[in-house]
């Protein structure tokens, strides 16, 4: 929070067009997709866990839903439903094969990007879905009371996730299976079942993003989201969550997704290369992964 807020008032010192509502709205417009996907990642990563698949669930998932948008007889709830539900299958077995199969999330995820990509290839026979339905755009381009759509589905997406980790039962022992999850086990949790629940809501999340997506641009892109994942993981990472388990939550998630969608919308503004954006973005995630750490190890 205090260098979110350091950056904001840097750039409002040196450019004048950064405090404009116009400007503000699109920051966060800008970081809605990752921001969703960050949110769902930060479930895994506070099992111990990781998802590399992240991206190429959002691109087979965005290529689903415009498939089915191709129909004006198909309300726009099924395109939208198709999208996700093939993100939410994608988490599933992402958390079937790390429980049940015993394999480590790094391989099965790694796996899964490869799956997911060549999928989506399959599908789109690697041309990009277009010729969608019109009403499938409002809801990447749309607005509600004045407020960008993919905006509400990330408050939404946020905040049904703070309930969900910080004051339901099962928020309580995906804390518990990462921060021990040998005690969590002896405690009785099922830890297999809540570690598929946190891949499974990852995946759907993916499914989500890949629909904001896929509306957005108004074409199902096969090769989209690439190295999103890493994005994704970066912004809750830098908010916070620890890559270990057992400590963050989406609330710092958002905080690092903002962060980084500041220092992107600055390096803009101020006419600096894009490459230099790729170069304070790895300085920092170093830097938050460093700090957790040290925080771990002196405690």
């Amino acid at each position: 929070m205090l260098a979110l807020l350091v950056l904001c008032v840097l750039l409002s010192l040196t450019t004048d067009k950064f405090l404009r509502t116009a400007n503000l709205v699109l920051i966060v417009r800008q970081i809605s997709i990752n921001g969703i996907l960050a949110v769902g990642v930060t479930y895994v990563l506070l099992t111990g866990g990781v998802d590399l698949s992240l991206g190429s669930v959002l691109a087979l998932s965005g290529v689903v839903a415009a498939c089915f948008a191709q129909s004006e007889a198909l309300p726009l709830v099924i395109p939208v439903m198709a999208g996700i539900g093939a993100g939410l299958i994608c988490g599933l077995l992402n958390g079937a094969l790390v429980t049940l199969g015993r394999v480590a999330p790094f391989i099965v995820t790694l796996g899964m990007m490869i799956i997911a990509r060549g999928l989506t290839y399959v599908i789109s026979g690697g041309k990009p879905v277009a010729n969608l339905n019109p009403s499938f755009f409002s809801i990447g381009g749309g607005e509600l009371a004045g407020i960008p759509i993919p905006i509400l589905l990330l408050g939404l997406v946020t905040g049904g996730s703070y309930v969900i980790l910080k004051h339901l039962r099962i928020g309580r022992y995906i804390y518990a299976v990462g921060g021990n999850e040998e005690a969590a086990r002896a405690s009785g949790l099922n830890v297999k079942i809540i570690k598929t629940f946190a891949y499974t809501l990852c995946g759907a999340f993916a499914g989500l993003a890949g629909v904001v997506m896929a509306s957005r641009v108004t074409v199902g892109q096969p090769n989209a989201g690439v190295a999103y994942e890493l994005d994704a993981i970066a912004a809750a990472v830098i908010g916070g969550t620890s890559l270990s388990g057992g400590v963050g939550g989406v609330g710092g998630t958002i905080l690092g997704a903002l962060l980084m969608g500041v220092i992107n919308n600055g390096l803009d503004l101020l006419n600096v290369s894009s490459y230099y954006q790729q170069i304070v973005k790895g300085v920092i995630i170093i830097g938050a992964v460093w700090m957790d750490k040290r925080g771990r190890d002196s405690s």
